[in-house]
């Protein structure tokens, strides 16, 4: 289970984000992805054939399992990008556009 190692939390740091319309908090310099993680979400997109949940996997770009939508936009690597304030994220659903 993902958990943060960071023993002191900078209450200063904290970025809201919204998850499918749901209201959420990362921290300054959090990757989408750690910050979705962080609020225990885990699924991410599902798959194109399947539809099957998938989720973050290898956390460098390397394998496209954590693709979202972010503020309208499709096929956005979450584990690249840096979390912003007020960022609306979705599930990236069924195949790449």
């Amino acid at each position: 289970m993902f958990r943060r190692i960071d023993a002191d939390e900078d209450r200063a740091a904290v970025t809201p984000f919204t998850w499918e319309g749901d209201a959420f908090v990362g921290w300054a310099g959090d990757t989408v992805a750690a910050a979705l993680l962080g609020a225990g979400i885990r699924v991410t997109r599902t798959h194109p054939t399947t539809h099957e949940g998938r989720a973050p996997y290898c956390m460098m770009g390397a394998c496209y399992e954590c693709l979202v939508e972010i503020d309208g936009a499709p096929n956005r690597q979450a584990c690249q990008v840096l979390l912003q304030p007020g960022m609306a994220i979705a599930p990236q659903r069924g195949a790449r556009r």
